[in-house]
């Protein structure tokens, strides 16, 4: 019963957030959207690549709120090749898609979630349809997708106008992607 309720819980928390960032500081809300954020940060430099490529900017730049599990250049690096390519457009999509959650979640929510869950973790359903398992290793909360894929909440979370921008070290999903050739 409680893993059922796990998504439910998250999004409830979500639409009653504290605004509390990393630390329990405060996260001072920006006027910008997801969409601007992302552009304005090098290190999404790829994720904005796909992002336009996949036609998406104006989901994330519209009223959400929604919370990215945005990887950094480093993690498609390592992981993707190239889903900016017009060659891969659905499949850049679907990778969007599954690191996309609806409602605004600060780190402190995801915590809470985990602390209040008994299993020692929390679960979200993503855009895309698939699971996200959060718990924490540590300090650090881990991120995991149902297909086994594990990312790290990586630097300071930025709360948007239309939702939250979390950081991650790695991608959620695995791909198919070919790495890009030099």
């Amino acid at each position: 019963m409680r893993r059922a309720l796990a998504p439910l819980a998250l999004m409830l928390l979500a639409a009653c957030g504290d605004g509390v960032g990393k630390a329990g500081e405060a996260a001072a809300p920006s006027n910008r959207t997801i969409a601007a954020t992302l552009k304005d940060d090098r290190s999404f430099a790829m994720l904005e690549r796909v992002l336009d490529n996949a036609a998406l900017g104006d989901v994330l730049a519209g009223k959400g709120p929604y919370t990215v599990f945005a990887p950094s250049d480093a993690a498609f690096a390592a992981a993707a090749g190239d889903l900016g390519d017009e060659a891969m457009k659905a499949q850049g999509a679907a990778m969007l898609r599954a690191h996309i959650v609806p409602g605004a979640l600060t780190r402190a929510d995801i915590v809470a979630a985990i602390e209040r869950n008994g299993s020692g973790a929390a679960e979200m359903r993503t855009m895309a349809n698939s699971l996200l398992t959060f718990t924490k290793e540590g300090d650090a909360v881990i991120v995991s997708g149902d297909n086994g894929a594990r990312a790290r909440l990586t630097a300071a979370e930025t709360v948007a106008s239309n939702g939250v921008v979390q950081p991650v070290d790695a991608l959620l999903v695995r791909t198919t992607a070919a790495p890009a050739a030099d």
